[in-house]
């Protein structure tokens, strides 16, 4: 392959990876599309294509789609024990943020609901909601009328919107503040500011440190409280299993603020949050390693603020 024909899907690795992994809610296994899809445009008749980028990006979108309907992911989905790969942010796979649609689209809460989603109908939205595709273009990558993709992308967004009600975006201050009370309330016993310091339809996830073959989930306040009460109270055995005393920090994850449990180093857990109307709208907790490694290796290459925690 010339150098100019690197240089073209170079150019473009950026933009197809963040959109993989929008897709595949999975940073390895994006990287492993876009390397496949630089396979196809090595193998290609380049001097046939057009247009490279939309070449590329139709090639990039229907591995993902061929990805999301293998039997394992459908067994994974179904059986429900997955959850998104959190990335730290500054992490280029996070992608475009300009405007509101695009940073929501990569937010951990939106990743968890698009699961929820038929793969044409995750791939119309993303295509749409974070990358601003025509319904033409889309039709051209997915194979499909352009009535067919207004439709999915329809579909899609009232299912989004039914299980994400809207408030007003908070900026990343106020959020790491709330999260700051969140943390104070939920070390200190404190169940009551707890409980007021969540939305009333909180909703909260765990992978359950990757021990359970399915995701805990709680919803109501009181529940929601307990489980981050019991959760956040230190033992023994929770020190065992992590290896340590982990100190606490806050950081961005996926655009919002998260709460990271760090051991020499190594994040061992993270909790991300939704912060709507300056309350907690939903948390997803990711202690899995094989969903921690390139948050892992992002976290060792920044210098990190100081702990809120300094040994939990």
């Amino acid at each position: 392959m010339d150098s100019a024909a690197i240089g073209t899907f170079e150019a473009g690795r950026g933009r197809l990876a963040s959109l993989a992994y929008r897709l595949l809610g999975s940073a390895a296994d994006a990287e492993d599309a876009v390397q496949d899809t630089f396979l196809r445009w090595q193998a290609a008749d380049r001097e046939r294509v057009e247009v490279p980028e939309a070449w590329l990006t139709k090639v990039v979108t229907n591995l993902c789609l061929d990805r999301l309907r293998s039997a394992q992911a459908r067994h994974e989905r179904v059986a429900g024990a997955w959850l998104p790969e959190p990335l730290l942010e500054g992490d280029p796979m996070l992608g475009p943020a300009d405007t509101f649609e695009q940073r929501e689209s990569v937010s951990l809460a939106v990743l968890t609901l698009l699961e929820r989603l038929s793969p044409v109908e995750r791939a119309v939205y993303v295509l749409r909601e974070a990358f601003s595709y025509s319904h033409a273009d889309i039709a051209g990558i997915l194979d499909i009328s352009k009535s067919a993709s207004q439709q999915h992308v329809h579909r899609a967004r009232i299912r989004v919107a039914a299980e994400r009600p809207r408030g007003g975006e908070t900026d990343p201050a106020s959020a790491r503040r709330i999260v700051e009370e969140f943390l104070t309330a939920a070390t200190s016993g404190r169940v009551e500011r707890l409980v007021a310091l969540l939305t009333d339809d909180v909703t909260a996830v765990s992978d359950g440190a990757g021990l359970s073959k399915r995701l805990l989930e709680y919803r109501t306040r009181e529940r929601v409280a307990a489980y981050v009460r019991a959760g956040f109270k230190p033992t023994p055995a929770k020190r065992r299993l992590a290896g340590g005393s982990p100190s606490i920090h806050i950081a961005l994850v996926n655009g919002s603020p998260a709460i990271l449990a760090v051991i020499d180093d190594r994040v061992v857990g993270a909790v991300a949050f939704e912060v709507r109307d300056s309350k907690v709208a939903s948390l997803q907790g990711i202690a899995a390693a094989d969903r921690l490694g390139r948050l892992n290796e992002a976290w060792r290459q920044h210098e990190p603020d100081t702990p809120v925690i300094n040994a939990w």
